[in-house]
């Protein structure tokens, strides 16, 4: 049986700035992807971690002019290790806190933050 996710994009204003904010936070570097072609020359890919044969998705942020981001579409939780680490490189990197740290039992703990293109994510974890 497979996941019912398998990839995802986080859709940005400013995708130097969103890049920067995604990879301090999570200490993860995003790779570049090349989308040259004549049907999509406006477009920018970065690709997050992603381990073959893993559990969970993985997916990219992107800059394209039909898709803006934003505040009450679908909304993305990452994993973290130690949630309050992540929690605290939130704001330094110009995102905003919207729900700490919060319990939701047996599934451990969620927090939603906003990141610097105004979009909406969850963080979860067991600790």
């Amino acid at each position: 049986m497979k996941n019912a996710v398998n990839w995802f994009e986080i859709y940005t204003s400013d995708f130097k700035r969103a890049k920067n904010f995604y990879t301090e936070v999570f200490r993860c570097e995003l790779t570049d992807i090349s989308t040259n072609s004549e049907r999509h020359n406006q477009m920018q890919y970065a690709v997050f971690p992603d381990a073959e044969n893993n559990v969970g998705a993985s997916g990219a942020l992107v800059w394209m002019e039909e898709a803006k981001p934003g505040i009450g579409g679908t909304l993305v939780y990452f994993a973290t290790e130690e949630m309050n680490e992540a929690l605290s490189r939130v704001e330094a990197n110009g995102g905003k806190i919207i729900r700490p740290k919060t319990p939701v039992g047996d599934f451990g703990f969620i927090a939603l933050i906003e990141d610097t293109e105004g979009n909406m994510i969850g963080l979860r974890s067991m600790k």
